[in-house]
């Protein structure tokens, strides 16, 4: 069984973050499952657990070794999903890059395999650690429609210092040059990173650093998070605590770069044409869906766009800023 306390012991002696005391019983190993939520796309669970020892998470911890089923067993669960009329699914897990431990396979064969089931439109893929994605990868994305081209990619702080605090496995110089390569290969991907505010020892002019290299990247949307303690990690411990109005100030000014940087890509996907899949529900007399790089179009309800996937023009952005469309026919 694994040993929580072992484990936060071993952190706060500086040990090897990979958690080689970690015995997952019968019970505690994968169980793969896909979730339908509102029936126009599909979660599928590829990959469970993490061997990364980052200083403020404790999933680690609670989930333990990362693991994944065999590609096989995913090609069937994919089959599932189809024969339930879904054509989008979207792969998640802890940590979906490092799938492959458990079988010796890995994510690219893992993407590739899935592009043969057939009704699946549409796979994108949920967050993935920049360590993670290599050149075949982003190839890939780039070669095959129905791989969406979207990357969420986690930086959390673009200081190699606070990096080298929180344990993180690459540092910024690698993350700029992932942005890079799938912004000139893919020009139109949506690329959007993960940032936390206010990492104990994060002084204001680390946060500067921070903030001029997220300016200076072609992102499109920043998901920004106010750093919180969580017990038994490395960083609840580490000296030079940010108090909660400077975190929630910092996190503010992550939030207008994040949102000029969304306004500047919707601007530059006007006149061009892609797919969107349209929604089930309806809200104020539209229907809304999301482009392949992951930008919400609305357009006046049409029930019989309802789980489709349609061709569309992007004519402008709306009072709501959301993308209007009209169909090609």
């Amino acid at each position: 069984k694994f040993n929580l306390a072992k484990y936060i012991e071993d952190h706060k002696k500086g040990a090897d973050p990979e958690i080689h005391s970690c015995a997952l019983s019968e019970e505690d190993s994968f169980s793969p499952s896909f979730s339908m939520g509102d029936r126009t796309r599909s979660f599928l669970k590829v990959q469970d657990g993490c061997d990364y020892g980052c200083s403020y998470c404790t999933i680690p911890a609670a989930r333990g070794r990362s693991r994944n089923p065999s590609i096989r067993l995913l090609i069937e669960e994919a089959e599932s999903i189809e024969a339930k009329g879904i054509s989008e699914i979207v792969l998640t897990g802890v940590n979906i890059g490092d799938f492959g431990k458990s079988t010796g396979e890995n994510f690219v064969d893992l993407i590739d395999h899935l592009t043969y089931v057939e009704g699946i439109e549409r796979i994108r893929l949920s967050s993935i650690e920049p360590n993670l994605i290599g050149d075949d990868l982003i190839s890939l994305v780039s070669e095959n429609r129905k791989i969406l081209p979207h990357f969420h990619i986690p930086l959390q702080s673009g200081n190699n210092r606070i990096l080298g605090l929180m344990r993180r496995r690459y540092q910024r110089e690698i993350f700029a040059e992932k942005v890079n390569k799938i912004r000139t290969l893919i020009p139109y991907a949506g690329i959007g990173a993960d940032v936390i505010a206010g990492f104990p020892g994060e002084t204001d002019a680390d946060f500067d650093v921070t903030h001029d290299f997220l300016a200076e990247l072609p992102l499109s949307y920043l998901h920004v998070f106010s750093y919180s303690q969580r017990p038994g990690t490395v960083s609840e411990s580490l000296p030079d605590q940010v108090s909660h109005s400077e975190k929630e100030k910092r996190s503010r000014i992550l939030i207008g770069l994040s949102d000029e940087k969304h306004a500047a890509f919707c601007r530059i996907n006007i006149g061009t044409n892609g797919e969107v899949l349209f929604e089930r529900t309806k809200s104020g007399g539209l229907i809304t869906g999301f482009t392949g790089n992951y930008l919400r179009v609305e357009h006046p309800w049409d029930p019989s766009l309802a789980g489709k996937i349609m061709k569309v023009r992007v004519t402008g952005i709306a009072n709501s800023g959301n993308l209007t469309v009209d169909l090609v026919i």
